[in-house]
Formats: structure tokens, sequence, C-alpha cells
């Protein structure tokens, strides 16, 4: 389990602080001033910031960027434009503080909310956009040191190893169902040989018709014998009742990685899209859900999970996971970045802003919402784990 925690804790300190540099970034390139960017959330523990005379200091505890401001000491007045960076007591994920987000400074140059419209949304999309370069970088690296795909999707002069043939669907009531095979089964060999492709184990089965087959198949990292009686219909080959596809680490000459990362990420980012679309029409339809929402104990299982599969596994799982973090975030609901984004396009049409005290209204409801559904989430998770 902590090894499942550590695992979790980087890997999301990772996808949110890349998610907040990209705020952090466009902000200050557009002369707003970051007040803080912090690893972790408050209780601060402790930062640095530079002064006045550009020397690095240290601040402690909960002291506030406006005490330093203030302060009788000359020394420790920061620079105009200085951030404190610091490290916080909760470790997970992160945070920037920008000045102006609130819709405070309005007549200073350097708040959020005294620039345009277009470079209030280019910051507040920022996050969205270094979460899909994030994925698309560790997509990229992945296809340079080996990444699992299917091998029906390989491009040209990519590079094959590792192949296995996988259980994609264990049809119900079937041979395989009742044998106790599963969906994510690695069908390792038949009666003793080796499988190592779609076809070989269809041919093995086949040969085993009305006979006992024993199958050596790996789960979760575990191998284990499951024995069939594949059957044939009339005039048919014997079967057990799987979908089954062929798999193994694909890896492509460096610069092709590249490309090849770019163009898993945009099909992905399309597929995450579709999702999403579906499942809204599902629940205003009325229909059930189901599992297809994972909360933070459920994804630190599957990271911890992908993490023991290797490097590469994690690497795809934590791409996924940042174009997930894209999308939702993207989604005009209150709270997220999507959700101010879409305030802003109201202030465009009506030609001035919605009221700061009707829009933290909508802004603070949204986040209650968020919080109760993550805590209902992680309440069915902890439920499936115990």
């Amino acid at each position: 389990m902590s090894f499942t925690a550590i695992i979790f804790i980087v890997v999301l300190s990772i996808l949110v602080l890349a998610h907040e540099y990209g705020h952090f970034f466009v902000a200050r390139r557009f002369g707003v001033k970051a007040e803080e960017f912090g690893l972790g959330f408050p209780p601060r523990a402790i930062g640095w910031y530079k002064n006045k005379k550009g020397k690095w200091l240290m601040i402690t505890g909960s002291r506030s960027v406006e005490s330093l401001v203030t302060s009788n000491k000359e020394e420790e007045q920061p620079a105009p434009q200085a951030t404190v960076y610091s490290l916080n007591w909760l470790p997970l994920g992160g945070f920037v503080k920008i000045k102006g987000e609130n819709g405070e400074g309005e007549n200073d140059t350097d708040s959020f909310v005294a620039k345009s419209i277009g470079r209030r949304v280019l910051i507040l999309t920022a996050g969205v956009f270094m979460n899909i370069v994030l994925a698309w970088f560790l997509l990229s690296v992945g296809y340079v040191i080996g990444l699992p795909q299917s091998m029906d999707t390989l491009g040209s002069n990519a590079t094959l190893s590792d192949s296995q043939v996988i259980i994609a669907q264990v049809l119900p009531d079937s041979i395989a169902a009742k044998a106790g095979l599963e969906m994510g089964d690695v069908i390792m060999s038949v009666n003793g040989s080796l499988v190592t492709t779609e076809k070989n184990l269809q041919d093995l089965v086949a040969n085993s018709n009305g006979q006992e087959a024993n199958l050596l198949v790996e789960r979760n990292n575990k191998e284990q014998t499951i024995t069939v009686v594949p059957q044939a219909s009339e005039g048919e080959r014997a079967v057990i009742g799987v979908a089954i596809f062929s798999s193994g680490l694909v890896s492509y000459p460096f610069f092709s990685a590249f490309w090849e990362g770019a163009r898993t990420t945009a099909w992905i980012l399309g597929q995450i899209f579709v999702a999403f679309y579906d499942l809204f029409l599902s629940i205003f339809q009325g229909a059930a859900v189901g599992d297809q929402f994972a909360g933070p104990v459920g994804i630190a299982t599957i990271t911890g999970q992908a993490a023991r599969l290797g490097f590469s596994h994690l690497l795809q799982f934590m791409a996924l996971l940042s174009l997930n973090l894209a999308v939702l975030n993207i989604i005009p609901f209150p709270a997220l970045d999507g959700g101010r984004v879409l305030f802003l396009l109201i202030e465009k049409i009506k030609g001035s802003p919605v009221r700061r005290e009707v829009e933290a209204i909508f802004h603070n409801i949204g986040f209650l919402l968020l919080i109760a559904l993550v805590i209902f989430i992680t309440y069915r998770d902890i439920i499936k784990i115990f």
C-alpha cells in the first residue's frame, strides 16, 4: 500500500504541477504577477523568493505575501514581480496563486482582471494545453523505450518485442467464462505449446476439440493453469468463447517516436471527448453511469497496478490521466477552468463582466458539488476494496 501511495503522489504531483505551470508561464508572459507557485497544498512548510536586491530569501509557515510587501524590514520586501516558490504540507499536486484571479486589483497593470478577455482566456486554458503537451511527451518517450500497443496498429517502421496474446472479452455463459478466464488474462501456452500470435492460439484451441486444454495464463503478474474443453459447432472450428488481441512493446526511431506520440495523443484525446459526451448523455437520459467514474482511491490503485507492470505501462497510464485531466478541466462547469472561460465569454457577449459576487457563488457551488462527487466516488472505491 505504501508503494501505491508514493507512486500515486508522485504521478499526481507531476500532472497537477504541469497544469499549474501552464497557468504560471502564460500569466508571467502577459505581465500578470504570480504571487505563489506551490508544490503540495497549504499550509506552507517553507518557501523562497527574491527580494528587491535579487537575493533569494526563505519564508516559513503561513506568512502571507502581503506581509512581505508591507514589511518594515527593507531586506524582506520582495521584488515587484517576485514569486514565492513553496513546499507545502499536503503532498497532493500543487497550485499557482495569480494576482487578480478573484477580481482584485482591477486598476493594477499586473493583475489578471486588468488584462484583455483574450489574454485571460489564454491564461486559463494554458493548464489544459500543458497537460496535452505532457501526455505527448510521455507517449513519445514511451515509444522510444517501448510502449504497450496492439499489433494491428503498428507503424511501418515499428519494432515489436515481448508479444503477448491477451483476452479482450469473455462471452457470457461461454466455456471460458465457466472455466474462470477473465478479461486481461495473458494466455502464455496451451498444453505446453507456447502461444505467440492470435492465429497460433486459435489453432491450438481448435486442435483440442472435445479434449481438455490446459491454458497457462498470467493474471496480475501471477501464473495459473486453467483447464477448458473447446467445443466446435457444426461445420465450425472449436472455440472457448473469448475475443483476443496481440500486444507487445512497440518502439520507434527517435524522431518517429515523437510523431507517433502526437498521433496517439490526438487519437486518445478524441476518444476521451467521445466518452465524456456519452457519459453526460447517459446522465441526462437518466441512465446509470455504473463504474465509469474513479475517485482518488480508485485511481491510486490503478496507478500502483500500472507501476508494477513496468515503467512503460506507468508512462502510458500517466499520459491517459493527463489527457483526462485536460478534458475534465475544459468542461464549462463552475470552479473548473472551462467554467471560468464561460464567464469570460458571457462578459464578451454582454459587454461587461458578470458581477463578481454572482460569479463567486456559481464557482463555490460548483466546487462543493465536485467535492461531494469526489467523496461519493471515494466511498464507493473503498467499498470495492474491502
